[in-house]
């Protein structure tokens, strides 16, 4: 279990970290999203004893980081795929790792074989793509079988087969009863990967929910209806009171009604004889709810929706210069 309770980190006038309190739960995976200089990397940081908080604290398995003997057995993490020795093989590189926290060099091999690179141990990680450094990190963070494992962006650089298999992966490490807290950028992957979503936007808690509940409560559930007969259906709708627009998305026309069901619209176009050719219920997606809720919290914010895109820095900017 990770446990965070009044986390602040502050750098000059800028606060990456604003009192965060939240609780990762093991037998699930926690997706933890934010826009970028949102602080999710910070937070990491200051879980692991990278970085020290200005206030509050964070807590594994009820222990501060530096509390923790032979920290590799308690929680494993991969922050940076490119955190390694260039001239070490994988192997050589992970026997190094096992030394340091006193763990058997027979896992060095077991966990290799784990992340697909028994073929390449012998090879200079220097050489690795970055697809091939992200399984060596994972490898890393599995060494010492620990309990909690923390993964920043685990899927960059794999291939559709690779990020496939880690969703799968992780999934299968929260089954086993581990504490799996996961960052990612890549929304859609997130929605088949966690079930639980802490949302975060210039350093504060935004949300700490299901999946499910993040998107049902973060955007708008919606009836899609075609029909030869559209604008007595829209009659019909409007009549009831019920928000119709038209379905600027479909090269065939077609209506959205909003916050209805397929029962309601159904049954009104029934009643009066109107024959429907599709009808079907819209479910938000987490990124339209993503957006939705983070709009107001991004670095940077595109000025125009014609010609070329310019970035101009968000108020509230890092002092850093970069994401956190």
């Amino acid at each position: 279990m990770i446990e965070l309770r009044g986390l602040t980190k502050v750098y000059g006038p800028t606060k990456a970290v604003d009192d965060l309190t939240f609780t990762v739960r093991p037998g699930i995976v926690t997706g933890f999203l934010g826009p970028n200089g949102a602080g999710k990397s910070t937070t990491m940081r200051m879980i692991l004893g990278l970085d020290r908080p200005t206030s509050g604290e964070a807590l594994i398995e009820g222990k501060s980081y530096r509390e923790l003997k032979d920290p590799l057995r308690t929680v494993g993490a991969l922050l940076d795929a490119k955190w390694v020795h260039p001239n070490r093989s994988a192997r050589a590189h992970l026997q190094w790792m096992a030394a340091s926290n006193g763990i058997p060099k027979s896992r060095v091999d077991e966990v290799l074989g784990l992340v697909g690179l028994s073929e390449v141990a012998g090879k200079k990680a220097g050489g690795f793509s970055l697809g091939m450094s992200q399984r060596l990190g994972l490898a890393g963070a599995l060494l010492g079988d620990p309990k909690v494992l923390l993964f920043d962006e685990p899927v960059n650089g794999l291939d559709p087969e690779g990020i496939v298999w880690i969703r799968k992966f992780m999934q299968r490490l929260a089954a086993e009863g581990r504490t799996v807290l996961v960052s990612s950028h890549l929304l859609s992957e997130m929605a088949l990967t966690a079930e639980q979503l802490v949302v975060i936007g210039r350093g504060r808690l935004i949300s700490d929910s299901t999946v499910a509940e993040f998107v049902d409560r973060s955007s708008e559930s919606t009836v899609r209806v075609r029909s030869p007969q559209l604008d007595a259906l829209r009659s019909v709708l409007t009549s009831q009171g019920l928000t119709v627009r038209e379905d600027g998305s479909s090269v065939v026309p077609a209506l959205v009604v909003v916050d209805s069901t397929t029962e309601i619209v159904g049954n009104l176009a029934g009643a009066q004889g109107i024959v429907l050719h599709e009808l079907a219920s819209q479910r938000g997606s987490l990124e339209d709810a993503f957006m939705k809720l983070t709009g107001d919290d991004v670095q940077y914010h595109a000025t125009g929706v014609t010609g070329p895109a310019v970035a101009q820095p968000n108020a509230h900017q890092n002092v850093m210069g970069g994401a956190l």
